[in-house]
């Protein structure tokens, strides 16, 4: 295949990526949470935020096209440390496609215990969350930080792509602590990293 026949096929993936992010978002609007994938920039934001230099795996939840994935891929961390969680069967199933060597799972990133069962004992570097969990209580998302922080080695932490202008989940000093990145303005909206680390 010549230069210019990859770049062709590149931008179709990508048209093709938007059209089913953006049929996914219209039959659920709030399982997506955003009408279209999140930009590179934003994505390696996200990963630079990350704990992703400690040992063990790398897990993703919400991988949707995998702009995420990526971003991990071109920071230099390799496939074989990625464990990329979606949902979407037909994301999922893409995922699989496109990167050879990376551990992609359909299941559910709001229930590892059900999604990672049999590697129960497992630690992973960092937890990367592009689930909207805005539309859960407080009360519930503060319970998925716990059962995700559960998950994460010592100094690990968990980072997490949201819209929103507040913490998503509100810091517990006796728990852990949240900061946000700047703001990434090269994104559709703007939008900060947030940064959850154990008090």
């Amino acid at each position: 295949m010549t230069g210019g026949q990859a770049d062709i096929q590149a931008r179709s993936g990508e048209r093709g990526d938007w059209l089913r992010f953006f049929a996914t978002w219209v039959r659920s609007p709030l399982k997506v949470g955003a009408i279209a994938a999140s930009s590179p920039a934003y994505c390696a934001a996200m990963v630079e935020h990350s704990t992703v230099h400690l040992p063990g795996r790398v897990l993703e939840l919400g991988a949707g096209t995998g702009v995420v994935t990526r971003a991990l891929l071109e920071a230099g961390v390799p496939p074989e440390r990625i464990t990329s969680v979606e949902y979407d069967p037909a994301f999922a199933k893409a995922l699989v496609r496109r990167f050879p060597g990376v551990d992609v799972i359909c299941g559910d990133g709001l229930d590892l215990t059900d999604t990672l069962a049999g590697r129960e004992d497992e630690k992973f570097a960092s937890v990367l969350l592009a689930i909207p969990i805005v539309r859960y209580p407080q009360e519930e998302r503060r319970r998925l930080l716990s059962a995700y922080f559960d998950r994460v080695v010592e100094g690990g932490n968990v980072t997490q792509l949201s819209y929103s202008l507040v913490p998503p989940i509100k810091p517990d000093p006796a728990l852990f602590t949240v900061r946000s990145s700047a703001v990434v303005w090269a994104n559709i909206p703007p939008a900060r990293i947030w940064i959850y680390e154990r008090a």
